[in-house]
């Protein structure tokens, strides 16, 4: 099955390339895609509960799905997760 989450605090492709990485690691989510402009995550999944562990996964990065509280400390978050992403991208 597939799915798209809007997310919060998206913003380059740093912030891509650490929300790919992250959640490649998770068990049973693939085909993990990042629209940049539309702020948009979209993946596959097998059970209905992976999806609440990339949503869990996104806020702990920093990027939390629209309509859950964006924080300070969120959005404090996402810019950490950004940097890592655009030095680690090769």
């Amino acid at each position: 099955m597939k799915t798209t989450l809007h997310t919060q605090n998206l913003k380059c492709t740093g912030c891509g390339h650490s929300i790919i990485k992250k959640l490649s690691s998770l068990d049973g989510v693939k085909e993990i895609f990042v629209n940049i402009e539309d702020s948009l995550v979209l993946f596959s999944y097998q059970l209905e509960a992976q999806i609440d562990n990339v949503q869990i996964k996104l806020a702990k990065l920093g990027y939390p799905v629209v309509g859950e509280k964006n924080s300070l400390g969120s959005k404090t978050k996402s810019y950490v997760s950004c940097a890592v992403g655009k030095l680690t991208k090769n």
